[in-house]
């Protein structure tokens, strides 16, 4: 039996302004958008902002629902929002911002399992790397430079034969 390693790095961003102008106001939308979240149930607000490659920022928040299953994240809200309203546009980089009633958090928080499906398809499709920007209540940010970063052995269109 062969032991395989799977490994990948992220950046820890310390302060915000090591950032980039046009990467901090795309944290700050993410931000934003977590006050706008419908989060009764799980009481865990996220904010998503999407930069497009034409200087767009598209937010999303997630929004519950009491059947479960019928909500939507905030990472799927913006992406979808951006692949329905500018198709074709490439997909430069998304920040994601939570925060919850229940406790202050000073990690970033990273995607569900969902989104990051979701996010690394959008990635293959415009066949460039998707920038993610993870955030906590407060704290360090981490800096993912594509999604497939985040979910390796992962299912695409390959294993379906439609490449």
């Amino acid at each position: 039996m062969k032991i395989i390693h799977i490994s990948f790095h992220i950046q820890e961003v310390e302060d915000i302004t090591e950032l980039t102008a046009a990467e901090r106001q795309l944290i700050e939308a993410s931000q934003q958008m977590v006050e706008n979240a419908y989060a009764p149930y799980s009481e865990f607000q996220v904010g998503a902002a999407l930069l497009l490659e034409n200087g767009q920022i598209i937010k999303g928040s997630n929004q519950e629902n009491a059947a479960y299953p019928s909500g939507l994240c905030a990472e799927r809200v913006a992406i979808f929002s951006a692949s329905a309203n500018y198709p074709g546009v490439e997909m430069k980089a998304i920040a994601v911002s939570a925060k919850t009633v229940h406790h202050q958090s000073d990690q970033p928080v990273s995607p569900c399992g969902a989104c990051r499906q979701v996010l690394l398809e959008y990635e293959f499709k415009q066949k460039q790397p998707l920038k993610m920007f993870l955030v906590g209540s407060s704290g360090k940010i981490y800096l993912v430079e594509k999604v497939s970063d985040l979910l390796p052995l992962s299912f695409t269109a390959h294993e379906l034969g439609r490449l």
